[in-house]
């Protein structure tokens, strides 16, 4: 065993081991519940979470509103039965054991009337806060007033400075730790800054060592920091144990965590994980957050890659080498091409691609018959999951949009999400993952297709491997 000792984490001193948070309805109350009664902390999912009905079942989250509005509203009533259903899930399997946190996203739809719902309807469940996915400057004030500690999840120092000096300073007593989420390699959506290479990965040491030093100036010395995206052996970060220049330090895992007994996701999922390669995680910006995000790359991603690779510019009349007409739309209206990008164009139609649909950036892109339709009919059944939403322009304005046309080089993600988490095909849907997955099949630990408990897993971690 690793000479790992125990800190304090929202009021409790727990094992320095971090379930990660993953949405939608792949880290729930049964797999955190796990974690807390291993003696460590586990999170709970709150973005489009599950509610379950008298026999246990998850309840199909369906949408009966004309509206977007209409069925955004339904969405945020689903969100809070779903985030308080998890959080009695994981307090009683808890058994009053080890932290429970709830991980919510920033940028995912009315974030702010979720937190409350969900903390008022489970109060004393729920002992942390996590947040991350754009600057969650509020959700200080929102966790202190329930009493609740709270943990940003931030990819710089200098994006924890920011935080601290705008909110987070009125609030210094509720800050239960920061998540240093890396950029690199972290699973899901990545916080990534236009400056940083994304094919060009940092050593997290002296970004940590970094923000370690800024908290310290605020007089956070004593702040646990979550390491959290690339962790997979404890052996391999033995120097940042006990090491003074970091402070106390906690490990978060969020892909290891899916493959466990506990883990809600499908046995198809779980087999698949157990074949993926080093290069199998694909850091992409399809996501319509905007956001860099890390996933397996399968058919899913590959249809988007190839949906973002025939595509051209366009002018809508003739100008500076756009001479090449080409009618577009039922009307066949004509857009002007350049006579290179109407040859390329003409290529892609030949092979099967006839419908060319536009994007915010006066491009066109070429699709199928079918696959128009499918993006088209998920644009307009958009239930407002997010913030703001570059696929559908769904936003949480007065106006409901983002002033800026729908961009259908990206796709619906909680069409996606809800269907891969709910036994869809784990080729057709968006795939999270951190990128070392490729380890559960390089690992003894999973040998012959081991599906460990996580109190088999917290043993393993806790031993080094």
């Amino acid at each position: 065993m690793l000479p790992i000792e125990p800190i304090m984490i929202s009021g409790r001193e727990v094992l320095p081991i971090v379930e990660g948070g993953k949405g939608v309805s792949v880290s729930n109350g049964h797999s955190a519940g796990a974690f807390a009664a291993a003696g460590c902390v586990g999170t709970f999912s709150a973005v489009n979470a599950d509610f379950f009905d008298e026999a246990g079942n998850p309840v199909p989250q369906t949408y009966a509103g004309k509206t977007r509005r209409e069925r955004y509203e339904e969405l945020v009533a689903y969100a809070i039965q779903g985030g308080i259903s998890q959080a009695r899930v994981a307090h009683e399997e808890s058994g009053g054991k080890g932290r429970l946190h709830m991980n919510v996203l920033w940028e995912a739809a009315a974030t702010e009337r979720i937190l409350h719902g969900v903390l008022e309807g489970a109060k004393g469940l729920i002992h942390g806060v996590t947040c991350g996915a754009g600057m969650p400057y509020k959700v200080a004030g929102i966790a202190a007033s329930f009493g609740v500690s709270y943990y940003p999840i931030i990819s710089s120092a200098r994006a924890f400075r920011a935080l601290w000096k705008r909110a987070y300073h009125k609030f210094g007593e509720w800050l239960g730790g920061v998540v240093y989420e890396d950029p690199w390699r972290a699973g899901g959506h990545n916080g990534l800054s236009n400056s940083e290479d994304p094919e060009t990965p940092q050593d997290p040491y002296p970004r940590v060592a970094e923000l370690r030093q800024t908290m310290r100036q605020f007089g956070l010395d004593r702040t646990p920091i979550f390491m959290a995206g690339g962790v997979w052996y404890l052996r391999e970060w033995a120097n940042w144990l006990a090491n003074a220049e970091l402070g106390p330090i906690a490990f978060q895992f969020g892909t290891r965590p899916l493959l466990t007994k506990e883990s809600p996701i499908s046995d198809a999922w779980k087999k698949r994980l157990l074949t993926l390669r080093k290069g199998d995680i694909f850091l992409n910006r399809f996501s319509p957050t905007g956001f860099y995000s890390s996933a397996v790359r399968n058919d899913f991603i590959d249809e988007l890659a190839a949906r973002n690779e025939r595509q051209v510019e366009y002018e809508r009349t003739e100008v500076n080498g756009f001479t090449a007409p080409l009618p577009v739309g039922a009307r066949g209206r004509p857009v002007y091409l350049t006579p290179e990008d109407r040859t390329r164009a003409q290529a892609f139609m030949d092979a099967g691609y006839t419908e060319a649909l536009k994007t915010p950036d006066s491009t066109l892109i070429f699709v199928t018959p079918d696959k128009a339709q499918a993006i088209v009919a998920d644009q307009q059944d958009c239930m407002g999951c997010l913030s703001a939403c570059r696929f559908s322009n769904w936003a949480e304005n007065e106006a409901g949009n983002t002033g800026k046309p729908a961009d259908p080089r990206s796709f619906c993600i909680q069409k996606t999400l809800q269907s891969i988490a709910h036994g869809g095909g784990v080729d057709d849907n968006l795939m999270f993952a951190g990128h070392n997955a490729y380890n559960f099949a390089d690992d003894p630990f999973y040998s012959n297709g081991f599906v460990p408990t996580v109190r088999q897993l917290v043993d393993r971690i806790r031993s080094g491997d």
